[in-house]
């Protein structure tokens, strides 16, 4: 196995699987040559993960970029009220049910909540500006949170090249000196029954901020 094809579709994600991803195809540097496809869609966490690869390929209308650092709350305050219901809350520390839904959120809550999405936003731009070689201060420009047409990410060097799959194949084929066409193998697709699929759709329905832990920061393309 000479080369590895990394295929991206994908909004994006949770910060932490989002750094263990890139830093597993960090790890393969020198060792295999990788190159990250895009397909309709490769933002935040998975434009994070692309900037792991020696290249990258995006297709002109790829949505890509979603530089940026998101955490959500949902606030059922008023509806408790006016059922009948209170909340009450035993902690250890003035900050320890930071983002509760019982009630509004402290200034210095959301001050604090900020410097740690500030924080790990940092890490994104460093993540960007280390893999595509490019300039801190030029990535910090246009990591906000905007998206790009794969066409406007070439342009501003957030990717190396347009062009689809099999594009991606032959130029990976090229850079790891395979003579000939390239015999491509594909990991086989995990199979889901349709009780998990209809896990999975309800999951979504729900939503994972009531399933999960509230404190969850994302790399996600809203």
């Amino acid at each position: 196995m000479k080369a590895i094809i990394l295929r991206i579709n994908s909004p994006g994600g949770g910060v932490g699987p989002s750094q263990e991803i890139y830093s597993e195809v960090r790890k393969l540097k020198g060792k295999k040559v990788v190159v990250a496809s895009m397909g309709a869609l490769a933002a935040s966490g998975g434009y994070y993960i692309a900037c792991a690869a020696d290249k990258i390929f995006a297709n002109p209308g790829t949505i890509t970029g979603s530089i940026g650092v998101i955490m959500q709350f949902v606030s059922v305050k008023d509806l408790i009220e006016k059922i009948g219901l209170k909340g009450m809350v035993v902690k250890s520390g003035a900050f320890k049910d930071i983002g509760s839904p019982m009630r509004e959120m402290k200034p210095e809550e959301r001050k604090l909540l900020q410097e740690v999405i500030e924080n790990v936003h940092l890490q994104f731009v460093g993540a960007v500006a280390e893999g595509r070689k490019m300039d801190r201060k030029k990535v910090m420009k246009i990591a906000d949170g905007r998206i790009f047409s794969g066409e406007q990410a070439k342009a501003l060097g957030l990717v190396d090249a347009l062009g689809n799959l099999e594009d991606a194949v032959e130029e990976a084929g090229k850079m790891a000196k395979i003579e000939g066409e390239p015999r491509v193998v594909t990991p086989p697709r995990k199979k889901f029954s349709i009780l998990e699929l209809l896990k999975e759709e309800a999951k979504s329905i729900i939503g994972e901020q009531l399933t999960e832990s509230r404190m969850r920061i994302d790399y996600l393309a809203q």
